[in-house]
């Protein structure tokens, strides 16, 4: 009699149960959950390679990555533009400093001037090692040095009396190496990019209505060179290393005869 006694209360436990299934702590009503989870929804966030060269500016604080970041991309807008240097690195910067025109103008000039730093970030003992701790006229200064390190290390200027230039660009993943080559064999100029890739890429060089383009499957070393009866005042070199960052690192390239 027992036996059937525990049989029955068993089996009504197990039907209320299934009609009122306990809840999670987190949970305030009844959750269908999916047997398995979409591959798609697993994909990590985009891979920021470019942002390692921050290492190689060597700035006397280092900036968030989330402002570096944003600082790199404005940058790529404006190292095609034909404005002054100072004015590139004001129009870079003004947008994380809103109504601050006039200080981040004063603050440019005074970043021009100065070899390496601007005197806002000297290395005098209340300067602190984190970018929050800065005061903002310290921030904007700081915004403006790492402005002018990536706008120069982005433009390479070749002519006759320097007809090679190189630049080396930290990655999450190695150091990618350019090297721009400029020179004429009669009334034809030649300009050559020879580059070192970290991961497999592909290089795009476009000017005066011409492009030429070369992929890599494989990290090692890539060319890709433009002839030209008369050279244009810049060409653009696209850098697209999908393994590092979903954008193209933009380079410009300044020949001058």
């Amino acid at each position: 009699m027992q036996e059937r006694f525990q049989s029955v209360v068993k089996r009504r436990l197990q039907i209320h149960i299934e009609n009122n299934p306990p809840l999670f702590p987190w949970e305030s009503q009844l959750v269908e959950y999916p047997d398995y989870i979409e591959e798609s929804s697993l994909a990590l966030t985009p891979n920021w390679g470019w942002l390692a060269q921050q290492a190689k500016l060597n700035l006397p604080v280092t900036l968030p990555e989330k402002v570096f970041q944003e600082i790199l991309e404005k940058c790529q807008q404006m190292v095609t533009s034909s404005l002054p240097l100072g004015a590139k690195l004001v129009q870079v910067v003004e947008n994380f400093f809103p109504n601050e025109s006039k200080t981040i103008n004063d603050l440019a000039g005074l970043v021009l001037r100065t070899s390496y730093r601007s005197p806002e970030m000297d290395t005098s003992p209340h300067i602190q090692s984190d970018y929050a701790d800065l005061d903002p006229r310290q921030q904007m200064a700081l915004s403006l040095l790492a402005a002018k390190h990536l706008l120069t290390n982005l433009t390479l200027p070749v002519s006759t009396a320097q007809p090679v230039v190189e630049r080396l660009w930290l990655t999450s993943l190695g150091a990618l190496t350019l090297r721009v080559e400029c020179y004429t064999q009669g009334d034809v100029t030649q300009l050559v990019v020879h580059s070192d890739l970290p991961t497999q890429g592909i290089l795009t060089l476009q000017g005066n209505g011409s492009i030429a383009m070369a992929q890599s499957s494989t990290p090692g070393c890539l060319s890709v060179e433009l002839s030209c009866k008369q050279l244009q005042s810049i060409y653009t070199l696209e850098v697209d290393c999908p393994e590092l960052d979903q954008q193209p690192l933009l380079f410009v390239i300044n020949p001058s005869i």
